[in-house]
């Protein structure tokens, strides 16, 4: 079966809501990692810290430049994940409106690609090249 990843993005706005109702939205979310385990499809569910105790290592240049925090633009924040193994994107896309979230919250859904779909060469995948 095909993996999915729903990719949780928020705005400032509403991950400040999401933190004024954490507890509450931990124990919906909580319960909807048990729905995924009883359903079979969850393989897992991570969230990450805040944006701006992070770097941005960016590649525009001949030298990476490493800068402190999201980049200054950025509308939406990718704040987390669910990794699910489903049928079909249709599958995929049911159990993401089943997401616990906030308003101004969006959910995207993407398959990821199988080890058949990436490209390969005459040397071998990345494992066969260790030995």
């Amino acid at each position: 079966m095909p993996k999915y990843m729903l990719i949780m993005r928020g705005t400032d706005e509403s991950n400040a809501a999401l933190m004024a109702g954490w507890e509450e939205l931990a124990a919906t979310t909580y319960q909807f990692i048990e729905e995924l385990v009883k359903a079979g499809v969850f393989i897992a569910a991570e969230g990450l810290d805040d944006a701006g105790q992070g770097v941005v290592v960016d590649f525009s240049s001949e030298a990476p430049v490493v800068t402190d925090g999201p980049y200054g633009e950025t509308k939406e924040l990718f704040g987390g994940y669910f990794l699910l193994d489903v049928a079909s994107k249709q599958e995929a896309v049911e159990w993401a409106k089943r997401v616990p979230s906030v308003a101004g919250s969006k959910i995207e859904v993407r398959r990821v690609a199988g080890e058949d779909e990436t490209p390969s060469d005459d040397e071998g995948s990345v494992e066969e090249r260790r030995i």
